[in-house]
């Protein structure tokens, strides 16, 4: 159990990323508070192999999550299936639930097409 805060947990997440996974999940996160700056942050799914957990925005409801993986860095929309069709999104495009994009070491993050999908995301938790 930590004594820090969740936001705090995220600093050190980010902390220990290093070059282009840094500034992405960076970049991501602004784009995030930008949104929706009501949106709780929170961290979920600590386990064994990911001790440190995983980076979640919530309102209402879960909105999205950032995923370090080995050769990518994944914003996944937890209803993102529900969401308008984005062209943004280029992963879990079968998910009957789930929409996610994947930034490589060569992407830009485009945090107003970010933050659009982030309002549309938290408009979804709050109209139910």
């Amino acid at each position: 159990m930590s004594d820090k805060t969740d936001s705090e947990q995220i600093d050190d997440i980010i902390a220990q990323l290093p070059g282009w996974k840094h500034d992405t999940v960076v970049a991501l996160r602004a784009a995030i508070r930008a949104a929706d700056p009501d949106a709780v942050e929170a961290v979920k799914y600590k386990k064994p192999s990911k001790p440190e957990g995983v980076p979640f925005w919530t309102h209402d409801g879960d909105v999205c999550f950032i995923d370090v993986l080995k050769n990518a860095v994944r914003l996944t929309f937890s209803k993102g299936a529900s969401m308008g069709g984005s062209e943004l999104f280029n992963t879990r495009l079968d998910s009957k639930v789930v929409r996610a994009i994947d930034f490589s070491a060569e992407s830009r993050v485009d945090a107003p097409a970010i933050e659009a999908l982030v309002k549309e995301a938290a408009e979804l938790n709050t109209a139910r």
